[in-house]
C-alpha cells in the first residue's frame, strides 16, 4: 500500500469518526449534524457521578494508563473477566499495580469490546482525549501504553487541567451521609479551581437495617451528630447530616436501593422495628419494611430542605459472592432484574408527589418500565422527572430506545438531561458527547418525519443540554 492511499484511508477514518452516531441517510445527518454543531461544545454538567473531589484537591498526575483505564472501570474489568480474565490479574490480591500485563489483556481481548458501550468510550477516549488513531492491538499495546503515560506526565493532563479541557461546568461527587466534606470545601475556597464540585448525600447503608454495618453506622451517626438514640433522634440526626451537606453546595439525595417498596408504617411501628434493628433482631422482611419506610422519610426530608431526590432500583449487588469476599463490591458483579414503579413509589407520591418545588428523579435498568410505568407518572405528576439511561442503558442503542419510549408520552420536558453516572473521569466527555449526538439524531428523524418542527428540534437540544440539568437539580 502506498503513502498515499495510507493517508486517504486515514482522513476516511478520521472524517467517519467525526460522523459518528449520526443516522446513515444524507437528509436526516445533514439535520442531526446541525442539530449537534448547536452543543458540541456547550459545557458539561454532571450532577450525579462517582469520581471523588479529592482527585481535584490533590491535583496529582494519573498513576498510569491501566489504573486510569481499564482497573478503575468495572464495565472494562467485568467483560475481561467473563472472557476468561482472572481478576487476580487485573487486582491483584496483594495490593501491587496491575501495569502492563493487564493493558496486554485489555489488547489481547480487545476485539471482544466491540459493538459495546465500554468499547465505543475506551476507543473515543483514545481519540478524542489522546489523539491516539491507532487501533489497540497486541502489537500496538505497548506503543499505545506509552503515548498516553507520556500525555499523563504534563500539565495538561492533571485533573483540574482535564477538568478545564472537558468544559465541565458542575461536577456531583457521591458521598457517605458521615462525609466530612473538608475536600469540597477547599476547593470551593480556592480561587484558582473555577469548577463547581458538589456533594450528593447517599444513605443507602444508614437505612438499610440488613447491610451488615448498619448498626456500626447508626452509633457512629448519633455519636457525629448528639442525638439521643430513638427513632426520633435518629431523624434528627440524619436531618442534620443533610442540612451539613446542603451547607457544601450539595443539591440532591441519592437511593440506590435493591427493590423499590416505599411504605409508611406510622411512626409507632417505624420506632419500634428501628429498636430492633439497633438489635440486629429484624426478620429480612422486616428490614424491608424499615427500609421502604425509611424512603418515604428521605423523602418528606427532600420536601422540607428541598434536596433533590433521585432513586436507583433494580439491581442485584455483588451477585457472586466469591468475587465480592475477595475483590470487595463495585467490581463488576452488580446485575440488574425486574423493577416496577407505579404501585411502590405511590406512598411518597401521595404525600409529597403534589409539592411544590419537590423533585424526584427515577432511574432504571429495565427497559420496559419507562413506557409503562416512569414516562406515565413523570405526565402527570410535576414532582417526577424521568433519569436518563443508566448503567447498563447509557449506551447508543439503547439511548434511541429510550427517546422513543419516553418522548411520545412524556414529551422532552419531564427529562433530567444526560447523567454520566461514571468512576471513569476521562470518559465523561465522552458520555456527554454521545447523548448529545443521540438526541440529535432523534430529534432530525422528528424533523424529517415532520413530527417536530426545526426551529423547535434546535430550542430542545440546548434545553437537554443545559437548561434542563439546570432546572431539574436546582443548578
Amino acid at each position: 500500500m502506498t503513502a498515499q492511499t495510507t493517508t486517504e484511508l486515514l482522513d476516511s477514518q478520521v472524517q467517519d469518526n467525526a460522523q459518528r452516531l449520526m443516522p446513515s441517510d444524507a437528509r436526516t445527518r445533514g439535520i442531526a449534524e446541525e442539530l449537534y454543531a448547536s452543543v458540541a461544545d456547550s459545557p458539561i454538567i454532571s450532577p450525579h457521578g462517582h469520581v471523588s473531589a479529592e482527585l481535584f484537591r490533590l491535583d496529582v498526575p494519573f498513576e498510569d494508563p491501566t489504573e486510569l483505564l481499564v482497573t478503575s472501570d468495572h464495565y472494562v474489568t467485568r467483560l475481561l473477566h467473563a472472557n476468561g480474565v482472572d481478576y487476580e490479574d487485573l487486582h491483584p490480591s496483594d495490593g501491587s499495580p496491575a501495569g502492563k500485563r493487564a493493558w496486554h489483556l485489555l489488547a489481547s481481548h480487545w476485539h471482544e469490546f466491540a459493538g459495546t458501550a465500554s468499547g465505543y468510550w475506551l476507543d473515543q477516549t483514545f481519540r478524542e482525549v489522546f489523539g491516539i488513531e491507532e487501533e489497540l492491538t497486541e502489537e500496538s499495546a505497548d506503543r499505545i501504553y506509552s503515548a498516553i503515560d507520556s500525555q499523563l506526565r504534563g500539565p495538561a493532563f492533571r485533573p483540574r487541567a482535564l477538568f478545564d479541557s472537558f468544559g465541565v461546568e458542575v461536577l456531583a461527587t457521591t458521598n457517605d451521609p458521615l462525609d466530612d466534606l473538608d475536600d469540597h470545601a477547599v476547593l470551593r475556597d480556592d480561587a484558582t479551581f473555577t469548577g463547581r464540585v458538589l456533594p450528593t448525600f447517599r444513605p443507602d447503608a444508614y437505612l438499610d437495617p440488613s447491610d451488615p454495618s448498619f448498626v456500626e453506622r447508626i452509633d457512629q451517626l448519633h455519636q457525629r451528630t448528639g442525638r439521643k438514640d430513638t427513632f426520633a433522634g435518629y431523624l434528627l440526626a440524619l436531618e442534620d447530616r443533610r442540612a451539613h451537606f446542603l451547607q457544601h453546595g450539595a443539591v440532591s439525595a441519592d437511593h440506590g436501593v435493591g427493590e423499590l417498596r416505599i411504605r409508611d408504617l406510622g411512626a409507632e411501628r417505624a420506632a419500634e422495628l428501628y429498636t430492633r434493628a439497633r438489635r440486629g433482631q429484624l426478620t429480612a422482611a422486616e428490614s424491608s419494611a424499615f427500609q421502604g419506610h425509611m424512603l418515604l422519610e428521605m423523602g418528606r426530608m427532600s420536601a422540607r430542605d428541598g434536596l433533590v431526590m433521585t432513586i436507583h432500583p433494580g439491581v442485584r449487588r455483588n451477585h457472586s459472592s466469591a468475587t465480592f469476599q475477595r475483590y470487595g463490591s463495585d467490581t463488576g458483579h452488580d446485575i440488574p432484574f425486574a423493577t416496577h414503579f407505579t404501585d411502590e413509589i405511590r406512598p411518597l407520591l401521595e404525600e409529597v408527589g403534589l409539592t411544590p418545588g419537590m423533585h424526584i428523579v427515577l432511574f432504571a435498568v429495565d427497559e420496559t418500565v419507562y413506557s409503562r410505568e416512569i414516562a406515565p407518572l413523570a405526565g402527570f405528576y410535576p414532582s417526577v422527572f424521568i433519569g436518563a439511561p443508566w448503567w447498563f442503558l447509557d449506551a447508543p442503542d439503547a439511548g434511541l430506545r429510550f427517546r422513543e419510549a419516553v418522548t411520545e408520552t412524556a414529551g422532552f420536558y419531564r427529562h433530567s438531561g444526560f447523567i454520566d453516572d461514571t468512576r471513569a473521569f476521562l470518559s465523561i466527555p465522552t458520555r456527554h458527547d454521545m447523548a448529545r449526538r443521540l438526541d440529535a439524531a432523534f430529534l432530525a428523524r422528528l424533523v424529517v418525519e415532520g413530527r417536530v418542527r426545526p426551529t423547535s428540534a434546535k430550542r430542545i437540544i440546548k434545553d437537554l443540554v443545559e437548561t434542563l440539568p439546570r432546572k431539574v437539580f436546582k443548578l
